[in-house]
């Protein structure tokens, strides 16, 4: 039996599974990041863990519903948003390439989520952080993080030869794969060049694995 389909009575069934698969193909091709595409990997894996490697065909928005209301009962809005939003990717595609007939999922709609207050750092726990780091790499990290405001998603994307030591300037990729410029300042520039100068490896990532 094919993972792509089951020819029953002259019908083709599309299974899920494999439906998942093409489409992680496309995005991919059209430059989804891959921490998306890896966060949808897991939306992927629960959805079909629910429903079974089915045909997609099978499942309709009622079954759709009723799966969301069940893990609903465990996510927070956002965390539930976030597992809507990736059905009605998957089932819209599913229907631009003809898999589907009709897009069960285009009645979803997304729960309110509450607006949250941004979460920062006070200047005493900025220090015991400072204090807490070991090795020059702790340090550069920290240090790095703080001054150019940049989330540790994007910090790993960042090359050696990125950085720009004359200004402190720094091309980001961050959600959506969108560049930015960010800054860093003395302090991060001096715990840099003593991580790196104590780095024997010949990698162009500006921060690799111990």
């Amino acid at each position: 039996m094919s993972d792509r389909a089951t020819i029953i009575g002259g019908d083709s069934l599309i299974l899920l599974s494999k439906a998942w698969k093409s489409y992680y193909n496309d995005k991919l091709i059209e430059g989804y990041s891959t921490t998306t595409l890896k966060a949808y990997k897991i939306q992927a894996t629960l959805l079909i863990k629910h429903f079974g490697d089915i045909d997609i065909t099978h499942i309709s928005t009622d079954t759709l519903k009723e799966y969301l209301v069940i893990v609903g009962e465990k996510l927070k809005p956002v965390s539930l948003a976030h597992r809507v939003r990736f059905i009605k990717s998957l089932f819209r595609w599913a229907h631009e390439e003809g898999e589907i007939h009709s897009n069960p999922s285009s009645k979803l709609k997304e729960p309110k989520a509450g607006t949250r207050i941004p979460k920062f750092l006070t200047v005493k726990e900025i220090e015991l952080l400072r204090e807490a780091c070991n090795t020059p790499r702790e340090h550069a990290i920290i240090e790095f993080m703080y001054s150019s405001g940049c989330r540790i998603g994007e910090i790993v994307l960042i090359n050696k030869n990125d950085i720009n030591w004359t200004n402190h300037p720094v091309i980001v990729r961050g959600k959506g794969d969108k560049e930015r410029e960010v800054y860093f300042n003395i302090r991060a520039e001096i715990w840099l060049f003593r991580y790196l100068n104590e780095r024997n490896d010949a990698d162009p990532a500006l921060f690799v694995t111990e």
